[in-house]
């Protein structure tokens, strides 16, 4: 369709093609969902029929007619925690290494906090009487059982989706952008690339390689059958013709999802994307952080815990450490930078120092085998160990548990007038691990300062309880596998 042609002010009745295939898709959708179904379906069965077989060869009558009384508690801690790790979600990798530690780490937090509720519990009734052998023991056969059939299911899925495609409307410098962004991510759907301005139709989009670009955006929407997954709008809406918005706007509500650039993003990858964002983007529903949001001072309560609690507890830990830095290099122990906060307030970070003394005038960047590191301080930033000093930056309000990561002075100068929107990472507090930390890890220059501003900017605009408790639940797994920087 040529855009010099006179756009069409009639609202056109919906097309039946359109209506047919926007069906098929509103089935496969289902179909996703009801994976998903399954899975939890699945985990509940697994779960109770193991616990019931390890409370039936328990032969103290006594106690194995108590434990009837304690199959809910852990299976009500489970199930959120899994789903916080994607256990349910068709896009996770889940014959993958990241996420079966995940799992295996989920399914032990999920442990403790049930061993915490149960014995809660059996203090103040004298009927229960728990059986360690059960709890533990229907926690470790979960794991292999749950992973088992999500190693079954998983080619299925992938061979399932590989199956679809994605069809982009634009083929201009922007959908290369994204067709570069989505050959580095996880989705198996194929794209099929459709200029509405009809400039482009039968080039390659970026080079040799690369999908030729098609024409008759139209028409394409009439005819999107049963392995469309979507439509992603890759260009402005002003340049758009009345009658393709249109089509849009009913296959959209037709069940068959529509995306914008941004939408896409956030829906299928948890980031935003800077360069497609426009001035005001910051003014959009959404943003919790605008309001008087209840969960903002659950936050700063729960960061006046924990900070709390793991001050005193990880205190002999802290002087161990310390003791170790002093051995190893002499003084300072702690280090410490002027970094900036909420609303670009300036603070004091206190870290483990982790390089020689006097190393942190040279690079702010560190790289591997970067030779200004302790053999020491290697181990204790693989391990996190060297943040633990900024729980107290935490107990005093300068950070959260949770948020982006505090930049030095010089880099947020630098940042601030090169990466676009980079100023609106200090709408939030700072936080010791975050969104960007446990998706992308160091970053070492501008073009990663750009890459983690996505994931931050994601952060800020959906922070809630489940977004943190899967923080938390990722940072566990950078810690105990040892992937830190």
């Amino acid at each position: 369709m040529n855009s010099a042609a006179p756009a069409k002010d009639k609202v056109s009745p919906l097309p039946e093609a359109v209506a047919a295939g926007s069906a098929l898709g509103a089935a496969i959708a289902s179909r996703r969902w009801l994976v998903g179904l399954t899975l939890f379906i699945l985990d509940i069965v697994a779960f109770w029929g193991i616990h019931q077989l390890l409370v039936r060869l328990n032969f103290n009558e006594f106690v194995a007619a108590s434990q009837a009384h304690l199959f809910y508690i852990p299976l009500l801690v489970l199930l959120p925690i899994v789903y916080t790790i994607g256990g349910y979600d068709t896009r996770s990798e889940m014959r993958g290494l990241a996420y079966t530690s995940g799992h295996l780490i989920g399914v032990l937090i999920g442990l403790g906090v049930a061993a915490l509720a149960i014995y809660t519990f059996a203090a103040y009734a004298s009927y229960v009487r728990p059986s360690r052998g059960v709890l533990l023991g229907s926690f470790a056969m979960f794991v292999p059982v749950s992973l088992a059939y999500r190693w079954i299911i998983g080619p299925w899925v992938s061979a399932h989706s590989a199956r679809k495609y994605f069809l982009v409307l634009g083929a201009g410098a922007v959908a290369c952008d994204f067709f570069k962004a989505y050959q580095g991510k996880p989705n198996r759907q194929s794209l099929v690339f459709v200029d509405p301005t009809e400039a482009r139709v039968g080039e390659p989009l970026s080079g040799p390689g690369t999908p030729v670009v098609e024409g008759d955006a139209c028409q394409r929407l009439r005819n999107l059958g049963r392995n469309c997954d979507g439509v992603i709008v890759a260009e402005g809406s002003e340049g758009l013709p009345v009658e393709l918005r249109d089509l849009l706007v009913r296959t959209h509500f037709a069940h068959l999802p529509v995306y914008t650039l941004e939408t896409f993003y956030e829906t299928q990858w948890r980031m935003v994307p800077v360069h497609a964002l426009n001035p005001l983007w910051a003014l959009q529903m959404g943003f919790q952080f605008t309001r008087d949001y209840p969960y903002t001072h659950i936050k700063r309560g729960i960061d006046i815990l924990i900070s709390g609690l793991g001050l005193i507890l990880a205190g002999p830990l802290m002087l161990a450490v310390a003791l170790a830095i002093y051995c190893e290099s002499g003084r300072p122990v702690i280090f410490r930078q002027k970094r900036y906060g909420r609303d670009s307030r300036p603070f004091t970070v206190f870290k483990f120092r982790t390089m020689r003394p006097g190393a942190e005038r040279g690079s702010p960047y560190t790289v591997e085998g970067d030779d200004r590191i302790t053999p020491l301080g290697r181990w204790l930033r693989r391990v996190r160990l060297d943040e633990l000093p900024q729980l107290w930056n935490v107990f005093r309000g300068d950070m959260s548990l949770i948020g982006p990561r505090a930049e030095s002075a010089d880099c947020v100068a630098r940042y601030e007038s090169t990466v676009p929107s980079y100023h609106l990472r200090h709408m939030v507090k700072p936080g010791i691990t975050g969104w960007a930390q446990v998706n992308y890890g160091y970053g070492a220059g501008e073009e990663d300062a750009l890459e983690k501003l996505k994931f931050d900017l994601y952060y800020i605009r959906h922070h809630s309880l489940l977004l943190d408790a899967m923080i938390v639940l990722r940072t566990l797994y950078v810690m105990i596998a040892a992937r830190g920087r």
